[in-house]
């Protein structure tokens, strides 16, 4: 089944279209990366995809359920961690997974806050305050309260922007481990971490998703040595 199915979406704003009429399938479990340069319509995308703003046009089904229909259902299965860290600055790590565990009535909160403690090896910073950790603990954090509600969807818009090189592979092995168990749309403006991390690849221009497919699809399609040259000779349309 798929996760995530669109048909025909648009998105203006005033006289600029921002998403032009993409239909776009991802399946339960895949780890989905959406590449393109700054403008290209990417965040837009994702956030009509996770009911953040309406669409001006067109259709959007989340594990079957019509957006429009069914807004309320659907967004009690999916989270976003945005490009702004999404954290409490004067409570402490703990406090922030705790608070967060309360909003979405979590069950079993304890369990779950002690799973994301060691998934994201927030051992050391569990009770600073967040706004005296690095940009890139900040950045672990939103990302571990993006897993409070256990969700089905989960949309990463530049996940690792200010994580260190060790950072990034930590985060890297966490996301690998969610792969075929929840599904993932992935924004990034690494190269590397796109091709390692994703089961596919869609790319934009102008609105547009004008290809998708594997790392290795892209690279063979566009006949380039590597994914980084893959990408450019798509989003520029062969012209450099």
């Amino acid at each position: 089944m798929d996760s995530i199915v669109t048909k025909k979406l648009i998105k203006k704003f005033k006289e600029k279209t921002a998403v032009n009429g993409i239909d776009l399938n991802i399946k339960q479990g895949e780890l989905f990366a959406l590449l393109g340069t700054n403008g290209a319509g990417k965040t837009t995308t994702i956030k009509m995809l996770s009911g953040l703003i309406l669409p001006t046009s067109g259709e959007i089904l989340i594990e079957g359920m019509d957006m429009k229909k069914d807004m309320f259902k659907i967004k009690e299965i999916l989270n976003v961690s945005p490009q702004e860290t999404a954290i409490a600055p004067n409570l402490t790590v703990k406090e922030n997974l705790e608070f967060m565990a309360g909003v979405y009535q979590i069950k079993d909160k304890e369990t779950k806050i002690n799973e994301l403690i060691k998934q994201f090896k927030l051992e050391d910073v569990l009770n600073k305050r967040a706004k005296t950790l690095s940009g890139g603990w900040q950045r672990k954090v939103s990302i571990a309260i993006s897993l409070i509600n256990n969700p089905k969807i989960l949309f990463l818009d530049e996940p690792t922007l200010g994580l260190d090189v060790i950072a990034r592979k930590e985060l890297w092995e966490v996301l690998n481990s969610l792969k075929g168990k929840i599904t993932i749309i992935l924004i990034t403006h690494y190269m590397e971490e796109a091709e390692s991390l994703s089961d596919r690849i869609g790319i934009m221009v102008n609105g547009n998703i004008v290809d998708i497919g594997t790392a290795q699809e892209l690279i063979n399609k566009t006949k380039s040595k590597n994914f980084e040259d893959a990408f450019v000779s798509i989003a520029t349309g062969g012209e450099l």
